[in-house]
């Protein structure tokens, strides 16, 4: 099917969900971008219609995807309308709208030492997009998001994650939920702190472990660093007292990489 209108139903739908709006917002959310949605058919998630541009989209591309995707949920639109409904320029003339799969703390699967990073209330998209990136390239089990101030199928979070939202076991739950999961589970709590002693150089992540993480304006809540097996900290060796909290997060994780490449040799 061509659709030439933006007053078409569909798009004006499509237009309100990239927005965050619409009474469909929970169950479906628009993405677009090469690597995302070759990620996201990958990941096995459910596609509820998918809009191509053929004056825009690379052919084999396309062809690729379609060969994925039910026919009966494809669109094809003008290069006028996609103008109106892309993110960017480099969406690769494809965009999608998936249905919202979230998944329970029941349906993570670990491996024998797992890596569990958690955060709590992290609020900026991009953030959360970047940590997610990082917890792809680390081989993080799971990602376990604690009382969200943001939507974890935020357009702006699976753009900056590139996709591996789609890679990792990510969860939302409670903070409470969560620290029984990790307590049933004997997973060492790692809670990052301005005010300890420790540094994270200095500790041993190579048992199961999980690395909690808080905002860059408040840190943690008491309840982590109460409930925390150790508190670390990343050493400051200039005027500021903390780094963003992507960055703290790569830091933290690779280390526990590190740590764990030299002990398995």
């Amino acid at each position: 099917m061509r659709i030439t209108s933006h007053l078409n139903p569909k798009i004006k739908n499509l237009i309100r969900l990239g927005k965050g709006r619409g009474k469909d917002r929970k169950e479906l959310f628009v993405f677009e971008g090469i690597k995302e949605i070759e990620l996201a058919l990958e990941a096995g998630v459910e596609i509820h219609s998918f809009y191509y541009c053929e004056d825009i989209a690379e052919a084999n591309l396309l062809e690729k995807f379609l060969s994925r995707i039910d026919p009966a949920v494809v669109y094809e639109i003008t290069p006028a309308i996609f103008s109106r409904l892309a993110y960017r320029e480099s969406s690769g003339g494809m965009l999608v709208v998936g249905k919202s799969a979230y998944l329970k703390l029941s349906d993570i699967r670990l491996t024998g030492h797992p890596m569990i990073l958690v955060l709590e209330s992290v609020e900026k998209p991009g953030n959360l997009g970047g940590i997610l990136r990082t917890a792809d390239a680390a081989g993080v089990d799971a990602v376990l998001i604690c009382d969200p101030l943001t939507d974890l199928y935020n357009p702006n979070i699976i753009r900056s994650s590139l996709g591996t939202i789609f890679t990792k076991q990510v969860v939302v739950c409670t903070t409470s939920d969560a620290l029984s999961w990790l307590r049933a589970h004997h997973i060492s709590i790692f809670a990052t702190d301005l005010f300890t002693d420790a540094y994270y150089q200095d500790v041993d992540f190579t048992s199961p472990c999980a690395i909690v993480m808080g905002t860059e304006h408040n840190g943690l809540s008491r309840f982590w660093l109460e409930a925390a097996d150790r508190r670390i900290k990343i050493p400051m060796h200039g005027s500021i007292d903390s780094l963003n909290v992507s960055t703290a997060a790569a830091i933290l994780v690779f280390e526990a990489v590190r740590q764990r490449n030299i002990s398995s040799r």
